[in-house]
């Protein structure tokens, strides 16, 4: 099983703008779908969805994502437009492990790190990076292992760790870099304590094709975490996925059909995806 996965990013009625901003900045950007609830849209080709889902999540920065650019006037437009009315974390600077390289949080919430680089030495453009820290801390390494174990055809691509100088508390892994099927993940744990850890604000999306995937990475995932409604989960070290069916996205965009579809599943943990095919016929 190769399934795709991709970041859901929760917004409080912002997602269309954000979505906007986000595509003006990438080469290669677009809005796929639209929808009151829902926007999806790509950047550099890789799929990303926008959640209106209200006030009640706010993304933080325990999930990042890693930018890579091998043109430092695309570099330097991103930045601009994402620091704009945003938090800068670390600035666009020179540092050991890059000629350029900065850390923000942009003005809806989300934080991305942009670095000047080779894309096809980290292999993917953009790539959603984990930060272990909070309740987390220091365990990147078990999180990597545990998620190499469940997904088909995954490893680990590459593990730098702190120097004992560098860290004042639990903490092992500076950068790492695994696949989870044909998806590149980074992690790290945090050297620093923050005031911060996962939450809904940003969760990975699991594709999946049948019900015997969506029961396996349900049972799986779940294990040592809590169930949630509407196909959403934490994992045992809080990372938020949401297990959904390949046909939801086809069943949600019938207008006939959507209603009972949404009604159907509203009432479900775990998907079910004959109970949501009985919906339309009911």
């Amino acid at each position: 099983m190769k399934n795709l996965i991709f970041p859901c990013l929760w917004f409080d009625g912002k997602a269309k703008e954000a979505a906007t901003l986000y595509c003006s900045l990438f080469n290669n950007s677009s809005i796929t779908t639209e929808t009151e609830m829902v926007v999806n849209f790509k950047l550099n080709g890789q799929l990303f969805m926008g959640l209106n889902g209200g006030p009640q999540f706010k993304p933080t920065a325990s999930i990042s994502f890693f930018v890579t650019f091998e043109n430092d006037h695309e570099l330097e437009r991103a930045w601009k437009g994402l620091a704009d009315g945003g938090f800068v974390f670390m600035p666009l600077d020179k540092y050991d492990w890059s000629e350029k390289y900065g850390w923000v949080q942009d003005q809806f919430g989300i934080s991305w790190q942009l670095s000047l680089g080779n894309i096809r030495e980290i292999g993917q453009k953009l790539v959603p990076l984990l930060m272990f820290c909070g309740d987390y801390q220091g365990m990147a390494k078990d999180a990597i292992d545990h998620y190499v174990s469940i997904f088909d055809q995954s490893k680990v691509d590459m593990i730098a760790t702190y120097k004992p100088e560098q860290v004042t508390l639990d903490a092992t892994i500076v950068h790492a870099r695994f696949y989870l099927g044909n998806n590149l993940l980074m992690a790290m744990d945090s050297n620093v304590p923050q005031p911060f850890t996962f939450n809904e604000g940003i969760s990975l999306v699991v594709d999946c094709k049948t019900q015997e995937e969506i029961d396996h990475y349900w049972s799986k995932l779940s294990e040592g975490g809590e169930e949630s409604m509407c196909g959403w989960l934490k994992d045992k070290f809080g990372v938020s996925w949401q297990i959904v069916p390949t046909v939801l996205h086809e069943l949600m965009s019938d207008a006939q059909k959507a209603p009972k579809v949404m009604q159907a599943f509203m009432q479900m943990r775990k998907f079910d995806i004959e109970g949501l095919l009985r919906a339309t016929k009911a």
